[in-house]
């Protein structure tokens, strides 16, 4: 049976939190885990937080066990209704509104606990078999992992459904039965009702079976971001002034597999969404194959690649251009945003103030130091603008003459400027009606 000393290995962990939050649904895993917290360590620094999804018509009275329970417990509750998002998939829409929930409550230094256990972690990883997941997906859930400024724990991990409903007997604890725990339309019950059970009568120990299987994919997974952290390293990976970019041939070097499990890396660092396979297949044919003058692009979505200067970019969707004879008036005293185009910022206000446009063809520019004016075609090109801003590009004029490339280059005397456009520091660039 379930004890409080096979916490023993996070003891110290859970001390040396600054606060431990338990996620706590009032069902039968939740009950006993914050049950057992509190009879290791005292009710003082643990709070449970509830989600109430609105689903079931029984959700306020789940809610309002779980506030007799924490009063039972001397365990403060911070309950929070969610609405869900419209979506096909019930379960996913409540999971992401419950873990946005939890990364919202989290500080630095705290610890969140959940009560996924060995039976949870089965179901997990047979699931993602039947969605066809890799290494990554079998692995199942993590134990522990970062959560917002936080750390999610799951210590029950390795405890069977059987081990819990023991503890929760043996303590005479009270818990809440979720109707929808029945509902074979749901791909995680149909798999514990129907297909466990039946896997279980030649296999009993399907659970430890399944945990291997875990484990070693965990492993295949760690030895796939090595090798991809020391491909990134021999692509040169460098920021840009949108997004981020590597070599072009250490791209193309690599072979098909190990090109993408670079590519999901690479994503996967910069927080967009796995590609399906087959746009991965695009790489190699339509951006590393295409001719030395084109313009390639993947669109994966929620990003792309593209390719300029022997170089592969990895860059946000970006938004239409300003529409053609855009005008702004900007003295330079305060940042000047423009919404897909960046942020400008001067060093010092200017002693007239400029009009802003954008390029629209036959443009010319003498910049300082030089001797003759020249298209500025040709100068965003020897300034080596990727391609794909050059249409974005604020252009500083002075009584309709050009004096500027935002802070490309500039006429003699003008005040420094500063385009920023990084996505991670400008919302307004990527913002779109």
């Amino acid at each position: 049976m379930f004890t409080t000393d096979l916490l023993a290995p996070d003891l110290a962990t859970l001390q040396n939190a600054e606060r431990v939050y338990v996620g706590y649904s009032g069902g039968l895993d939740s009950q006993v885990l914050l049950h057992a917290v509190v009879t290791l360590l005292g009710p003082e620094k643990i709070t449970a937080l509830h989600i109430n999804h609105q689903i079931s018509p029984n959700a306020d009275n789940w809610q309002a066990h779980c506030a007799e329970q924490c009063r039972q417990l001397d365990v403060p509750l911070q309950a929070f209704r969610v609405e869900l998002e419209p979506s096909e998939n019930i379960e996913l829409a409540a999971r992401n509104a419950r873990y946005k929930v939890f990364e919202a409550a989290l500080d630095d230094g705290d610890l969140l606990l959940l009560a996924h256990h060995a039976d949870d972690q089965s179901e997990t990883v047979l699931y993602r078999l039947m969605r066809c997941s890799g290494p990554r997906g079998l692995a199942g859930m993590p134990r522990s992992r970062s959560l917002g400024k936080g750390q999610l724990l799951r210590p029950l991990l390795d405890i069977s459904r059987e081990e819990l409903h023991q503890y929760a007997r043996h303590h005479r604890l009270q818990w809440v039965e979720d109707e929808s725990n029945q509902q074979l339309t749901y791909d995680r019950n149909y798999l514990r009702h129907s297909v466990v059970p039946a896997i279980e009568k030649r296999w009993p120990d399907l659970a430890k079976r399944l945990s291997q299987v875990a484990t070693l994919c965990a492993d295949s997974d760690e030895l796939n971001r090595q090798l991809a952290t020391t491909d990134l390293q021999a692509g040169n990976e460098r920021q840009e002034r949108l997004g981020v970019s590597i070599e072009q041939q250490a791209l193309a070097q690599l072979s098909h597999l190990r090109r993408h499990n670079l590519i999901r890396f690479w994503l996967e660092k910069h927080h967009y969404a796995m590609p399906p396979k087959k746009r991965l297949e695009l790489i190699h044919r339509e951006l590393l194959e295409a001719k030395a003058d084109a313009s390639p692009i993947v669109d994966f979505g929620d990003c792309q690649l593209r390719r300029y200067n022997n170089r592969v970019y990895l860059l946000p969707p970006l938004p239409p251009a300003l529409a053609e004879g855009t005008e702004i008036t900007w003295d330079g005293k305060q940042p000047l945003y423009i919404e897909g185009c960046g942020k400008l910022t001067a060093a010092e206000p200017f002693a007239k103030p400029v009009t802003v446009r954008f390029r629209q063809g036959g443009e010319r520019c003498q910049p300082d130091g030089r001797n003759s004016s020249q298209t500025l075609k040709k100068l965003l090109q020897e300034y080596h603008l990727e391609p794909w801003l050059r249409d974005r590009v604020p252009l500083l004029y002075k009584c309709d003459q050009l004096i500027a490339a935002a802070d490309l280059f500039s006429e003699a005397g003008l005040p420094k400027v500063e385009w920023s456009l990084d996505k991670n520091a400008t919302e307004y660039f990527t913002s779109s009606d």
